[in-house]
């Protein structure tokens, strides 16, 4: 079962995962239209399971309508900096909750993540987003707040579809590694202070990045 009560592999979760997935790896662009038959033969299903898809993605601010029916959704450099400003209060709390919750296997959970992420050999912006994403859930995994969780991937979510990374800009990887690893040490010494000061200033950076 899913998180909606429904079967993981049903039709309409499917549809979502795959139209969600070419969101956030660029094969449709912010702008790009929706149309469900296209979409539907595309995915080799009937148009039942994508229009319930798009319904979710609209829900989750991901696809918008327009005068001629949806489309990926635009969002201007000023949303972004918004949707930074709520994370970083929100990173923050993840940080500390993990600081003061996290179990053996979270700590080794962040850890492998973390290991992963210091362990990459090239500069593949894509593997890098993806590797720094992952370590991000198993931050807020750590912290056992679903509803915490929740709120940051879906602010998340609008960032990640985005090609450009601030982890691409010089210095930043091995900068974020550093980082991840000091909030590593201070969630195992259950510091939930500096976690959470240490969190906070991890995406303040990126947001002046991104800037």
């Amino acid at each position: 079962m899913d998180a909606e009560g429904g079967r993981a592999d049903s039709p309409g979760r499917v549809a979502y995962v795959r139209i969600s997935d070419e969101i956030h790896d660029g094969t449709l662009r912010p702008g790009a239209p929706l149309v469900e038959t296209i979409l539907a033969k595309r995915l080799g299903m009937s148009r039942t399971p994508v229009r319930d898809a798009l319904n979710r993605l609209e829900q989750d601010g991901l696809v918008e309508r327009y005068d001629r029916g949806l489309r990926v959704r635009r969002r201007s450099p000023e949303e972004i900096l918004e949707i930074y400003e709520i994370r970083v209060v929100l990173e923050a709390m993840a940080a500390r909750g993990a600081a003061e919750r996290r179990t053996a296997l979270d700590l080794v959970r962040l850890e492998q993540a973390q290991r992963r992420m210091g362990e990459l050999a090239d500069d593949d912006p894509v593997e890098r987003v993806q590797l720094n994403r992952a370590f991000h859930r198993a931050l807020w995994r750590a912290g056992h707040n679903t509803t915490l969780a929740d709120m940051l991937a879906r602010l998340s979510s609008h960032i990640y579809r985005y090609s450009s990374t601030t982890l691409q800009q010089e210095g930043r990887w091995d900068e974020a590694n550093r980082e991840h690893e000091a909030l590593i040490e201070a969630i195992r010494d259950r510091d939930p202070d500096r976690a959470a000061e240490i969190a906070a200033a991890h995406l303040s950076t990126a947001r002046d990045l991104r800037l």
